[in-house]
């Protein structure tokens, strides 16, 4: 299983905005739903394997936490409008605990710290940083879940919550990336490493 925490530094948690506007009055939403996509999707097909989980902490009723389960995903389609519709669905809900909003798609008021503590036991954490170590040296376990930021890197207090779990710290290259394409380079190196499962 591969898993992907992406926090949404001033990402809205509220359903109230619209599906016009994802860029400008969303708290950069959009970057989190082009993660949803760099996470799942194949050509005419989706990733069974994958779970992410975005964290959002923006204005009015922050946190929220949407974890998006391949394995149980319907409904998903490549395009950012209609993936801003599912995530704006699951932000309508009210919940105490996690709820699924639609297959495959629930919604909890959990926090960071809490997303941290419910990685399973034994799985590798990864913390993509621009001062890791190089990807192409490193060895993958078959359960990983990769950390990383929005537009904006992780806090002091983010990282120092992080590295309390004592995760590998990796560089996926010389250069900064999108988060989107981050998500894309780790699926790259992933699907190049580990057999194909039809």
């Amino acid at each position: 299983m591969r898993r992907f925490v992406v926090i949404g530094h001033r990402a809205i948690t509220s359903g109230d905005f619209k599906l016009d506007d994802l860029a400008g009055g969303t708290g950069r939403l959009d970057v989190l739903l082009r993660c949803i996509n760099s996470a799942f999707f194949l050509s005419h097909d989706i990733r069974r394997d994958a779970e992410i989980t975005l964290i959002l902490q923006g204005a009015p009723n922050p946190p929220k936490s949407i974890r998006l389960v391949g394995s149980e995903l319907k409904y998903l389609n490549p395009d950012e409008r209609s993936t801003a519709a599912l995530v704006r669905n699951a932000l309508i809900q009210k919940v105490a605990f996690e709820e699924r909003s639609s297959p495959g798609i629930y919604i909890s008021n959990r926090k960071y710290r809490d997303v941290l503590t419910s990685i399973p036991e034994g799985g590798q954490i990864v913390y993509l940083k621009e001062d890791g170590q190089d990807v192409r040296d490193f060895d993958f376990d078959e359960d990983v879940t990769f950390v990383l930021g929005d537009d904006q890197d992780l806090t002091p207090e983010e990282e120092e919550a992080l590295l309390a779990y004592n995760p590998r710290v990796i560089s996926l290259g010389p250069r900064s990336y999108h988060a989107d394409h981050c998500i894309t380079i780790v699926n790259n190196e992933l699907d190049r490493r580990v057999p194909l499962r039809i």
